[in-house]
């Protein structure tokens, strides 16, 4: 069963931890496929760990804090003379939290595995403030320094946009629901933003390799496609508000949109 939206849909922002891993691994598998022979796609993941001090911070929606609460075994405190026990608290455990950045990366096997194209999916943690958006940005950086080819694709309207090229130095003509950036390290001096709006097809983007290699087309349609197939999307309750809420106009397309896909009730 296909989204109702003809691009990217929505109301998958939700699910993003499981549909980023899906898009992560279709992609590799796409782009195996159609790389130079001596070239291979791979998955590389790094790790940081979220401080839970800082849990009052906007961080990502999955964070887990565990709540216990305890029994006491003795007798309740009293305060005074005034007899009256002295509330117990519930005791909330914080506990650092591990998490995963994954990329899709290209590499040269003649060259000895020499990195030379770096694939990412935005996730919350890139685009929230917070040690794994510093990680991410601290990654791009390194990675130009190194002479890689960096393409990052947000498909997530929360957060903070435009981390490989800042929101500035985006015409407004560019600017979409969604984005996609890339950077080429033979030309150093730019950036190649992609248009990608809500009630578009998703776009086939050209994936640099090596000077003299021929880009390596990459359709995200058919990935976001395989991925709301595989994770059986189909049941998304398509009457509830997008979260994060969409513009109101936006709204008012997708409203139009679901009711005549019949997946939105006219009454």
């Amino acid at each position: 069963m296909k989204s109702p939206f003809p691009g990217m849909d929505p109301y998958l922002e939700q699910f993003w931890t499981d549909v980023h891993v899906s898009l992560t691994a279709y992609t590799r598998d796409a782009l195996q496929r159609r790389l130079p022979r001596d070239l291979r796609a791979r998955v590389e993941e790094r790790l940081y760990i979220e401080d839970p001090s800082g849990f009052d911070r906007r961080v990502a929606p999955d964070i887990a804090i565990i709540e216990e609460a305890r029994r006491s075994t003795t007798a309740p405190v009293v305060a005074g003379q005034s007899g009256l026990a002295v509330a117990e608290p519930v005791l909330i455990h914080l506990h650092e939290m591990e998490r995963h950045l994954r990329s899709i990366q290209v590499v040269d096997l003649r060259s000895g595995g020499r990195l030379v194209t770096s694939i990412e999916f935005l996730s919350l943690s890139n685009k929230l403030p917070g040690p794994g958006r510093e990680l991410h940005l601290r990654t791009q950086d390194e990675l130009k320094d190194r002479g890689v080819n960096l393409v990052e694709i947000d498909l997530l309207r929360d957060g903070e946009r435009g981390l490989l090229s800042r929101p500035e130095h985006i015409p407004a003509r560019a600017r979409t629901t969604y984005q996609i950036c890339s950077w080429r390290a033979s030309r150093r001096d730019r950036y190649e933003v992609f248009r990608v709006p809500l009630r578009d097809r998703l776009p086939i983007i050209p994936i640099p390799l090596r000077d003299g290699d021929a880009d390596v087309p990459l359709d995200l349609q058919e990935l976001i496609d395989l991925a709301y197939e595989n994770g059986r999307y189909g049941r998304i309750d398509y009457k509830a508000e997008a979260a994060p809420p969409l513009s109101r106009e936006d709204a008012a397309w997708a409203d139009g949109l679901l009711r005549g896909r019949g997946t939105r009730s006219l009454g």
